[in-house]
C-alpha cells in the first residue's frame, strides 16, 4: 500500500434522471502505483471520464450519483472528504488536464493569471510570487515567460494545451489525470505534447492516468492499460500483456479494428454492433450481444476479474470465461497473429 497512490474499489456511479437510471460506472476496481501511468481506453460511453471525475468527486450531482465503492488517494478515502477538504485536494494533489484546450481557459483571464491562481489557492505566497510560478512552469512547457501577459485568443491550439498542462502542474500533483489530452491537436503537435508530458512525468516523479481512445498514444506512454467497456474493467494488465498477449474479445476488437501497414490491402474489421444502452444494459456479459465467441452461459452471469496464466506479469487480468476454452483461442503473438 505503501506504492500506491490510488487505490479504487468498487466504483459505482449512477446518473439518475426523470427518464432513466444510467448506469455508466458499475464496479470498477484498479490500483495506480507511484511514478506510473495507466491508460484507460474504450469506446464513447464507456465510463471513463466518469471514473476520473469521481477521483475528484467532480461528478455533476444532480443527476450523477456515486453509489458506492472506495477512492483512496494516497491513503486517504476521497469520498469521505468534506467540500472544503476536497478543494485542498484538487489541483494539489490530484489535477486534471481536460479534453478541450479550447473551452478549459478562462477568456476573460490572461493565461498567467489562470496558472498563478491556483499557486495563490494552494500555497501561502504573494501574487507576484505566484506569477513568477506562472512564468516557470509556461518555460517548462516551452512557451516564453512574457505570453504569460497574452489571453487564451492568442494562442494557437497546441499552445492553449501546453497552457492546461502548465495549470495542472503548477502545484507538483501526485496524480494527474489527462481526459484525451491530444484529441483536439493535430499530429505533429500531438506528438510535441505527448514527448513534453513524459518528459514532466519523470521529472516531477508524478503518476497519470490517461484517458484516451488511441491505442498508439498507450503504447508511447503508458506503463499499464486498463480496457472499459459498458462501466466496467474488461482487461487490464501491463502495456506488454495488452498489446502482446491480448485475451479479452472486446480488446481483440479494438486490435482488429485498428490499420495493419503490413496488410494493406485487407479491410478492417470494425466490432460489429454499438455500445449497449447504459439504462437498460444486457444480462450478464454487457459485450455478449457483440461477442463473436459468445456461448448461452455468456448472458447469464457477469463475468468477474481473474488473473490471467501463461503470461509474466502478474498484473494480468480478464474478465471473460471463453479465454481458457481451446476452441476460442485469443491469444495474440508480438506480430498480432
Amino acid at each position: 500500500m505503501a506504492d500506491l497512490v490510488l487505490d479504487i474499489k468498487d466504483l459505482v456511479v449512477h446518473y439518475e434522471t426523470e427518464d432513466a437510471d444510467v448506469h455508466a460506472v458499475n464496479g470498477i476496481s484498479f490500483q495506480l502505483g507511484k511514478k506510473t501511468t495507466l491508460g484507460l481506453v474504450g469506446e464513447t460511453g464507456a465510463g471513463k471520464t466518469t471514473t476520473a471525475l469521481s477521483i475528484l468527486n467532480l461528478v455533476p450531482n444532480p443527476p450523477g450519483k456515486i453509489k458506492s465503492g472506495s477512492i483512496v488517494l494516497d491513503g486517504v478515502d476521497v469520498l469521505k472528504l468534506s467540500q472544503e477538504e476536497l478543494e485542498k485536494v484538487r489541483g494539489n494533489d490530484v489535477a486534471m488536464i481536460f479534453q478541450d484546450p479550447m473551452t478549459a481557459l478562462n477568456p476573460v483571464m490572461t493565461v498567467g493569471e489562470q496558472i498563478a491562481e491556483s499557486v495563490e489557492l494552494h500555497e501561502k505566497v504573494s501574487k507576484q510570487e505566484a506569477m513568477e510560478r506562472a512564468k516557470e512552469m509556461l518555460r517548462l512547457v516551452g512557451i516564453a515567460e512574457n505570453r504569460a501577459y497574452d489571453y487564451p485568443h492568442q494562442f494557437s491550439g497546441g499552445m492553449k494545451q501546453r497552457v492546461v498542462i502548465a495549470i495542472a502542474l503548477a502545484c507538483n500533483p501526485k496524480l494527474l489525470i489527462a481526459d484525451e489530452p491530444t484529441t483536439a491537436l493535430d499530429v505533429t503537435i500531438q506528438a510535441q505534447v505527448l514527448e513534453l508530458m513524459k518528459n514532466l512525468i519523470r521529472e516531477y516523479d508524478m503518476s497519470m492516468i490517461l484517458i484516451t481512445h488511441d491505442l498508439g498514444v498507450v503504447a508511447e506512454i503508458c506503463d499499464d492499460v486498463a480496457v472499459v467497456y459498458a462501466g466496467r474493467i474488461v482487461e487490464i494488465g501491463t502495456a506488454d500483456d495488452i498489446f502482446n498477449h491480448t485475451h479479452h474479445p472486446y480488446t481483440e476488437g479494438l486490435f482488429d479494428s485498428l490499420p495493419n501497414l503490413k496488410e494493406r490491402g485487407e479491410e478492417l474489421q470494425p466490432i460489429k454492433g454499438l455500445m449497449p444502452d447504459p439504462s437498460n444494459l444486457p444480462p450478464g456479459c454487457s459485450f455478449a450481444p457483440r461477442c463473436p465467441y459468445a456461448t448461452d452461459a455468456c448472458s447469464k452471469k457477469v463475468p468477474e476479474l481473474r488473473p490471467v496464466g501463461g503470461t509474466s506479469s502478474s498484473k494480468h487480468m480478464v474478465a471473460c470465461d471463453a479465454y481458457d476454452d481451446p476452441k476460442f483461442c485469443l491469444r495474440r503473438n508480438k506480430d498480432g497473429k
